[in-house]
């Protein structure tokens, strides 16, 4: 028999009793305020996340959708995606808006491509997306909705996106195409340049996936990080994705879709007065956009500043680069790639990588996975800075129990949902 369905209890109760029940429900949950969690949290420490609470809760009421009610959130956007284009190399002309994250802001960017074609005359039942194997399943997803095929491509050796197996992969029917920077698994930058010169070649719309890098690849660069060309500045470009909710330290529920331009951006959003309620006008897939999320955004980036932004940065790419030497410096245990943000991967080739993480998880360190290779997926905040000599030494003390033999049954599975 099914468990009884939850029931609206018929009288209230007092909020000090839900708190409590509401921590005991979370004492399950991955401890991400003692930095233990390598995915899914940015924490950038306990004074950015309480300007954001703050900040989330003066607006927490408000309603983009109605910007004549409600002008302050309508100012704050703007400012928003200013700040955003400033950082990425928009230029004159270019615009965006705030989403509720990197998926929706990747699917505006398809379905722009795909309505400026139809509007272009071309026929898009069926159009393609041409992505590395790398790129997030967000372009699948959006395909799916769109009535879209999406055909992924093997990586280069140095994982990152091939862009001669993409051109090859180009036919008559294809939109788009697509590279990250960073991508999710792997914490490198595709080659945007490369990419950038075949869209121009063939005609084709490239999008940038910078949502984890977006707010992190420009203050890195800054601090003198050596990073490729992947933004505006790049005339291939035609759109970039960036999660605020990321490396931008604001609350979750804000990420930006950039364009090129206002003309390519009138293909995104919707327009209709087809019913009694009056005219509806939306500029992304949702209708009602929460005010505490734009309010966040904004007042995070006023907090931090460019020289704050530079220090998180800074703060991050050298946490990243001491694990990583210290990983490489462990018996039976390497790093892959050279990533040069906060994300990168370790595993080993001698001993089973998921019975290293079932052990690691099982100390309370919860972080992602990939499969090829099988590895151990690292996404850092600032506040990983604190607990490196913590993680390393539990670290060790797993692959010691590894080595030694004996089976982990912790489950191990490479899922984020």
């Amino acid at each position: 028999m099914s468990p009884p369905r939850p029931a609206l209890p018929k009288f209230g109760t007092d909020w000090d009793s839900l708190g409590a029940r509401m921590r005991a429900l979370g004492e399950g949950d991955a401890d991400w305020r003692s930095a233990r969690t390598a995915v899914y949290i940015f924490n950038a420490g306990e004074d950015v996340l309480s300007v954001a609470k703050e900040a989330y809760a003066m607006y927490q009421s408000e309603n983009g959708l109605g910007p004549l009610a409600f002008p302050s959130l309508k100012r704050m956007e703007e400012e928003v995606i200013g700040i955003g284009l400033g950082l990425l190399a928009g230029p004159e002309g270019a615009c965006g808006n705030l989403t509720s994250g990197g998926s929706e802001s990747i699917l505006m960017a398809v379905k722009t491509c795909r309505d400026q074609a139809a509007a272009a005359g071309r026929t898009v039942v069926g159009a393609r997306v041409v992505v590395p194997v790398s790129a997030h399943l967000a372009f699948d997803k959006a395909c799916h909705y769109l009535g879209l095929e999406i055909v992924r491509v093997p990586l280069a050796e140095d994982r990152r996106a091939d862009p001669g197996a993409m051109a090859e992969a180009v036919d008559a029917n294809t939109l788009m195409l697509v590279g990250s920077a960073p991508c999710f698994p792997y914490g490198l930058i595709d080659p945007i340049e490369a990419l950038s010169d075949l869209a121009q070649d063939r005609g084709l719309w490239l999008h940038v996936d910078a949502c984890v890098g977006g707010y992190f690849a420009p203050f890195a660069r800054m601090n003198g990080v050596d990073l490729p060309g992947f933004d505006f500045s790049l005339p291939g470009v035609a759109s970039i994705s960036a999660d605020l909710h990321k490396y931008g330290y604001a609350a979750k529920g804000a990420s930006t879709i950039f364009h090129r331009s206002e003309a390519q951006r009138a293909f995104q959003g919707f327009e209709s007065g087809d019913w009694p309620g009056g005219h509806m006008k939306t500029p992304t897939a949702a209708g009602t956009r929460p005010g505490g999320a734009i309010a966040s955004a904004w007042a995070v980036l006023h907090y931090l500043g460019e020289e704050g932004y530079r220090e998180k940065a800074r703060i991050v790419c050298e946490t990243r680069a001491r694990m990583m030497d210290a990983i490489n410096a462990l018996p039976d245990l390497r790093t892959y790639g050279e990533p040069q943000l906060g994300l990168f991967l370790y595993g080993s080739e001698t001993l089973d990588t998921f019975q290293i993480y079932g052990r690691m998880l099982a100390r309370g360190w919860f972080s992602g996975v990939v499969t090829e290779p099988r590895a151990i997926h690292q996404m850092l905040s600032p506040a990983h800075a604190d607990v490196v000599d913590e993680y390393l030494e539990d670290l060790e003390a797993a692959v010691a129990e590894v080595r030694g033999g004996g089976l982990d049954t912790t489950p191990v599975s490479a899922r984020y949902s």
